[in-house]
């Protein structure tokens, strides 16, 4: 086993899962502070807050797992292999990572449907 091979796969796996954390992240948060305004009913600061937790929650998800499935065995010294296991790695952190934002969403959404049931309630009571 050449350790240099690790090493490169190393090289290679990190700044991949790193770029890919926080594309996805800036791309979901940059976006879901719509949906904490109208969750929060417009009230700014509680909903940046909320939204800033839920990003460092997911940061920490994200970047916990990617480092915790860093490990590769190379039994055979080839790129060929190498190439093979950082693809296998890659592509699942990828599919982790679509995971957490269609679960995110669906928080998100849940959220959103749990503030219009509110709102609902609320002018049923006052109206009624």
């Amino acid at each position: 086993m050449e350790t240099t091979k690790i090493l490169i796969g190393y090289a290679i796996y990190l700044p991949i899962a790193l770029f890919l954390t926080y594309y996805v992240s800036k791309t979901l948060f940059k976006n879901s502070k719509i949906y904490m305004l109208d969750i929060f009913k417009g009230r700014d600061e509680i909903a940046n807050a909320t939204n800033k937790l839920f990003e460092t929650g997911f940061y920490l998800l994200n970047l916990g797992f990617a480092l915790m499935i860093l490990e590769m065995n190379m039994y055979d010294d080839s790129y060929q292999v190498l190439i093979e296991k950082l693809s296998y790695k890659i592509g699942g952190f990828s599919i982790y990572l679509g995971i957490m934002l269609f679960l995110n969403l669906y928080f998100f959404f849940r959220g959103k449907r749990k503030a219009s049931q509110a709102q609902v309630e609320q002018r049923i009571v006052i109206n009624g």
